[in-house]
């Protein structure tokens, strides 16, 4: 996070909170901006309401840009796709009641994958709170609601608690395992006159540092092993450096999880790649002696997508996090550090640097990892290497794209398939909670965090059905997405999972309506391919137009083009 650290950007927050304390007429809801800005926020996603209209009162004098979704769950996917890109939070304005309710879907995709969001919301006057008299927009208890879904929710009971409370938020960010957090503002604490706050931003605390014995202990198992291997995960997404500088010191095997894709560079010689699910990956870690687990829930998503309960350590385990609950869940460690994983994994390459590598170990995770991939590779099917090509085609025509997909068959097939080249540069809902409609709002969120990269939504006809109106928020917000629509007429890979279990498909075979057509009507460029030729061609195109273009390809007739 980057907050002002030059005397002009601390004399400006000075100058404001002078401002501020000697002027009644500003609210709390007006110092809740100026806060913000304080906090290096520059884009928040909400549609205004008449219960949070105050919210909006001195939004237009301040540098913070507002992009209005058409759905509240599709604030909150902007809002999370803007935060994984930047690893900054991303902020919303959520109204009472429905509002809240219509985003909780996003919160809990953002829980389940440790994403920062902050989520400011109205809610009923204070004297009104619990009544259950019928009141506009009541819940029994909002603040209960998404206790579960958030690191905090909290009702702010008077307008003094504000800068505190936001100073938990960010804290959270900053330096503890990232997640949503909800702050709810009664209706007439968002009026209340901020006389006297103090809204200059606070000095956040370190992220947690690993005790300097147990990176003793963690470097001597792993400098006395004789086949060690890696599993890092989206925890360790800010250590890309000291993560290769360690598994070059070891010569050890590495996998990632689906969000910590870009570690280590393509083609790096001990990158396994995120194929923990298959038989082969999951034969290299059983044979490990130890195995060091960085940043990695080691949940289901990523090393048992095939639901058999197949994954296996049978080494020693060493697990680094910054979160100590989830250390102890799924498999126990025989050595657990709690520790910000660029601090421990920097500190443990410290360590190891003062002692010669192991000579017995030279070369072997090299040769081990080329023989892992080229088995895995091997047991691709024809439509998984169709689908390999199509990703392949992206990445070649478009240098340093950023992939947002859903829960749509080519983002399986990219999740085993494809290395990106860089962190925060492949990411979906496939995972974790694995929702869908997520693909076409965080690309929004994505394309506005990183506006000079290319970025690509990779949805299915499914899934673009659940957030097609979010096709005007882009057009209204200029923001030139690429959409890559895989059409196969249905849901296909839920079909495709009924039939394998003997169940007469139901449900599954919807109507599908003409994507060119609605997407022209909502203001973008549109058009279908079915080569990679053509394909290339009109990605060239698209990064010329300043709306968004839907390219959409059939199923069928991709497969007939690019056989395996």
């Amino acid at each position: 996070m980057n907050f002002p650290d030059s005397t002009t950007s601390l004399g400006q927050i000075e100058t404001k909170t002078t401002c501020l304390s000697l002027t009644s007429g500003k609210t709390c809801g007006e110092a809740l901006v100026t806060l913000l800005e304080g906090y290096g926020v520059q884009c928040v996603f909400g549609i205004p309401g008449v219960h949070t209209v105050e919210l909006y009162r001195g939004l237009d004098a301040s540098s913070i840009r507002h992009v209005t979704p058409r759905h509240e769950q599709g604030a909150g996917f902007m809002a999370d796709g803007y935060a994984r890109v930047t690893g900054k939070p991303g902020v919303c304005f959520i109204i009472t009641g429905p509002g809240m309710t219509n985003i909780a879907t996003a919160m809990a995709q953002a829980y389940a994958d440790s994403i920062p969001m902050l989520v400011i919301s109205s809610v009923n006057a204070r004297r009104q709170l619990g009544s259950g008299d019928g009141r506009l927009h009541e819940l029994p208890s909002q603040q209960g609601v998404f206790a579960g879904l958030t690191a905090f929710s909290h009702t702010l009971l008077s307008a003094d608690e504000l800068p505190q409370v936001l100073a938990r938020a960010f804290a959270v960010f900053e330096s503890a395992r990232p997640r949503p957090v909800h702050i709810e503002i009664p209706l007439d604490v968002i009026v209340a006159p901020a006389r006297g706050m103090q809204i200059a931003p606070v000095v956040l605390p370190a992220r947690p540092a690993a005790d300097a014995r147990a990176i003793a202990d963690a470097a001597n198992c792993l400098s006395g092993a004789q086949r060690p291997v890696i599993l890092a995960g989206g925890g360790a997404v800010g250590a890309a450096d000291e993560l290769r500088e360690l598994a070059e010191r070891l010569q050890a095997p590495v996998t990632l999880t689906i969000n910590a894709k870009g570690l280590l560079p393509c083609g790096h010689p001990l990158l396994v790649g995120s194929t923990q699910s298959l038989p082969e990956t999951r034969a290299l870690v059983a044979e490990a002696d130890v195995v060091l687990a960085v940043g990695t829930e080691l949940g289901e998503t990523d090393y048992d997508v095939v639901f058999d309960g197949g994954f296996a350590i049978n080494g020693r385990l060493v697990r680094i996090d910054i979160d100590a609950q989830q250390l102890m869940r799924n498999f126990h460690p025989d050595l657990a550090i709690t520790a910000d994983a660029q601090q421990a994994l920097a500190a443990l390459c410290a360590t190891l640097r003062e002692r010669p590598p192991a000579p017995v170990r030279e070369g072997w995770g090299a040769r081990r990892v080329a023989a892992t991939r080229a088995a895995v590779t091997a047991g691709y099917d024809a439509p998984t290497l169709s689908q390999k090509r199509l990703i392949d085609t992206l990445t070649s025509a478009l240098p340093g794209v950023i992939i947002v997909g859903d829960s749509t068959r080519p983002v399986y097939a990219g999740n085993f398939t494809h290395d990106a080249p860089a962190p925060r540069s492949w990411f979906n809902s496939s995972t974790g909670y694995g929702t869908l409609g997520y693909g076409l709002p965080a690309g929004i969120g994505a394309k506005l965090a990183a506006p000079d990269r290319p970025v690509v939504c990779l949805i299915g006809d499914g899934g673009l059905q659940f957030t097609l109106p979010e096709l005007a928020s882009a057009v209204e917000a200029q923001v030139p997405l690429i959409v890559l629509l895989w059409n196969n007429f249905g849901y296909g890979e839920i079909r495709k999972y009924m039939v394998e279990r003997d169940i007469t498909p139901v449900g599954v075979d919807i109507y599908t309506p003409d994507f060119i057509a609605l997407a022209r009507g909502f203001g973008c460029a549109a058009v279908r391919v079915d080569s990679p030729e053509v394909l290339v061609s009109e990605l060239q195109r698209a990064t010329q137009c300043n709306v968004p273009t839907v390219i959409e390809i059939r199923e069928s007739n991709w497969f007939e083009q690019v056989p395996a």
